[in-house]
């Protein structure tokens, strides 16, 4: 199982409802409920943020990968954390 780095804005409303779908996820899937997600504001960690290739937020990495980018849905979001879980 592998960290997901999950790259946001405190004002994105796109991320403000990745993180409810995550919320909805672990709940429903016990095996999604201990993948470690990191979740880091690009306006505080800038020299982070730039060390990164992506443009929109949410962004989702998993060992380095960027598994989605840009608006939400479960499906991706699941995604992402079965890739989390295969890794």
């Amino acid at each position: 199982m592998k960290e997901v780095l999950m790259m946001l804005l405190s004002d994105c409303p796109y991320c403000h409802r990745a993180n409810r779908m995550l919320d909805k996820l672990q709940q429903e899937n016990p095996a999604y409920a201990d993948i470690p997600i990191r979740r880091v504001d690009e306006a505080v960690e800038v020299d982070f943020a730039n060390s990164l290739d992506y443009y929109y937020v949410p962004t989702f990495f998993v060992d380095g990968v960027k598994r989605m980018e840009g608006v939400p849905s479960e499906e991706k979001l699941r995604a992402v954390l079965d890739a989390a879980l295969d890794a």
